[in-house]
């Protein structure tokens, strides 16, 4: 037996406990892939994106940030190292489908408590697997958006067709992942953090779990709030800090949010921290624009450049639009980091307000910790506030 067919059979043990299904992607412009079905029966439209990160599949999925999306993965072996009860970003799958090449079925993993196929089917999620994703990919990076139908029901060509062209992309998304009611997260600061304590107010656009962690880390008791709650309501709780998250969907669309941030910085001046849908908020309720990326920034290994330390960070980045440079500079913003890799803005901060924000994730999961400094940064902002109003008290 030659390697190749070792490892062929090796594959197909692997791959033994799924039900046999078809799968099928059914792309805006005609293209078609079929592959294996796994996961829920069902099927779903949305946009296809790809996302380039290695490991951290489960936090990607529960990132609420990609509701509305079909995810394709780069990285080749999806599901070796199971589905855990610890890795979750939310409650659930976000994600509208997920694409894969091959699927592991057997996880080597002490803290997997099912298979990916299970998981899926759980959280109600079409997969499909065996079909060429670096093929996907490059047709996503030359033709941009695209809109895209996966199904496991074994449906017609003509019928796919009809359905993707129905779908729609656009949805209240934040609305829908944003907590439903105010809730409030206690501190749980580690040894170097216990000498200053803040309350931080969070306005949920689509928080992911580990944001909330690296604040409670850094003895912040959190205050989480409802895409559009008031600008008066989360003043009376009288925070130190304010944090905007991040979140699915088109930023232009968040009117409700855009208008209360816009009241916060116009009635306060507490400090202003934004990340992803935070960012995009943040720049458009200070007079700036943003814009559609052709194939947006997904996964855990994008460079860029931090201009005040002059140091440049691996990141990881789920983003679709991004700021505009002019407008936010002409709105008394600096561009504070770059992205190494298309040059557009991965950073502002104002001039004469303690307010900056990053498209990227500095908290990671998954990908590198490089940038949990931005969260000292914010620790350090409340910390100048508070003294700076006891000096004028």
């Amino acid at each position: 037996m030659s390697l190749i067919q070792g490892i062929r059979r090796l594959y197909d043990t692997m791959i033994k406990t799924i039900d046999e299904m078809e799968g099928l992607i059914d792309l805006e412009d005609g293209t078609v892939f079929k592959g294996r079905g796994f996961g829920a029966k069902g099927t779903a439209v949305g946009e296809l994106v790809f996302n380039t990160s290695m490991t951290g599949y489960q936090k990607i999925l529960t990132d609420p940030s990609y509701k509305g999306q079909i995810i394709n993965m780069t990285y080749p072996l999806i599901g070796n190292y199971g589905i855990s009860n610890i890795d979750n970003e939310s409650d659930g799958i976000h994600a509208f489908g997920l694409v894969v090449k091959d699927l592991c079925d057997m996880p080597s993993n002490s803290n997997s408590a099912k298979t990916m196929d299970e998981w899926l089917r759980e959280q109600n999620v079409p997969g499909v697997f065996s079909v060429d994703t670096r093929k996907i990919t490059k047709l996503i990076r030359k033709s941009g958006i695209v809109k895209c139908l996966i199904s496991t029901e074994g449906i017609s060509l003509a019928k796919a067709k009809e359905l993707c062209d129905e779908g729609k992309l656009r949805g209240d998304w934040m609305k829908e992942v944003s907590t439903k009611e105010k809730y409030v997260l206690d501190a749980a600061p580690d040894e170097e953090n216990k000498d200053d304590a803040f309350k931080v107010a969070v306005l949920d656009f689509g928080v992911k779990a580990n944001i909330l962690k690296c604040l409670q880390k850094r003895n912040c008791e959190l205050t989480v709030y409802p895409y559009g709650t008031s600008a008066e309501e989360v003043l009376e709780d009288k925070p130190d800090g304010i944090f905007l998250t991040n979140g699915p969907g088109d930023p232009e669309e968040a009117t409700e949010a855009i208008e209360e941030v816009k009241n916060l910085i116009r009635l306060s001046e507490i400090p202003m921290f934004g990340i992803c849908m935070g960012h995009q908020i943040l720049a458009i309720s200070l007079g700036g624009k943003t814009y559609k990326l052709k194939y947006g920034h997904r996964g855990g290994n994008h460079g860029v450049y931090d201009k005040e330390t002059k140091r440049s960070y691996i990141t990881s980045q789920n983003h679709g639009y991004a700021v505009q440079h002019e407008s936010i500079i002409l709105k008394g913003m600096e561009v504070t980091h770059l992205n190494l890799n298309d040059d557009t803005d991965e950073g502002m901060e104002h001039r004469d307000l303690p307010v900056f924000s990053v498209p990227f994730h500095p908290d990671a999961s998954p990908g590198p910790n490089d940038n949990t400094y931005l969260f000292d940064k914010v620790i350090n902002s409340m910390k100048k506030a508070k003294k700076e109003d006891g000096e004028n008290a």
